[in-house]
């Protein structure tokens, strides 16, 4: 018996549909790095200076995706690979309507890291690490995690109990110790701007 639970995709407007209506290029940027490291900070600048030059775009995060689409979830190493195969999925989808993703997720491992990078694809996952040592992000410690953890409340820990493994290959290295948010944000907007540019010739 034939399968028939798959929408007919040839009947959906395509990406480059949705790129030209938007008039920028779908990517996923994939925040990674320490708790603490100021990724959502910079998520959330980030996206208020793009959306100010006219970029569509929409963060994911640990507090809208764990509140939600992934609140079954716990802590195990099953559960974080399918948290990042699930986040990497919706951000697919996201980015297939012309839509930029800035994903703010530890992620540890180059593993996960890798297999989010195979489902979005080499060309449009831009792997940024936030690399903020693990003093400067105790010394944050914005919700009193590292506390937690090094009183041993929390097991198995990113950067605590647990490693973090440095990207190898990124897109862009952020050092994440400059108080001002505005110049760091500038920095990385030289590197994003060119990867998201809708170029009209292209279609021509």
């Amino acid at each position: 018996m034939e399968n028939h639970i798959y929408t007919t995709f040839d009947k959906i407007k395509d990406r480059s549909a949705k790129e030209v209506y938007l008039k920028q290029k779908g990517k996923v940027l994939w925040f990674t790095g320490l708790s603490g490291s100021g990724k959502t900070t910079l998520a959330s600048a980030l996206e208020k200076r793009l959306f100010e030059l006219n970029y569509f775009c929409q963060i994911l995060d640990g507090d809208n995706v764990r509140s939600g689409i992934n609140k079954n979830l716990r802590f195990t190493e099953e559960d974080r690979m399918e948290n990042i195969r699930r986040i990497a999925e919706v951000s697919k989808l996201f980015m297939n309507c012309g839509i930029i993703l800035i994903c703010a997720f530890i992620s540890p491992t180059n593993e996960m890291r890798q297999m989010a990078r195979e489902i979005i694809g080499e060309e449009d996952f831009l792997e940024v690490f936030i690399d903020t040592p693990l003093e400067v992000c105790e010394q944050r410690d914005p919700k009193g995690l590292y506390k937690k953890a090094r009183a041993g409340e929390i097991p198995n820990f990113t950067g605590v109990s647990a490693p973090f493994e440095i990207p190898t290959k990124p897109f862009m290295v952020v050092e994440n110790t400059n108080p001002e948010i505005d110049e760091t944000v500038r920095e990385m907007l030289k590197r994003i701007i060119p990867e998201v540019r809708w170029d009209p010739s292209e279609i021509l």
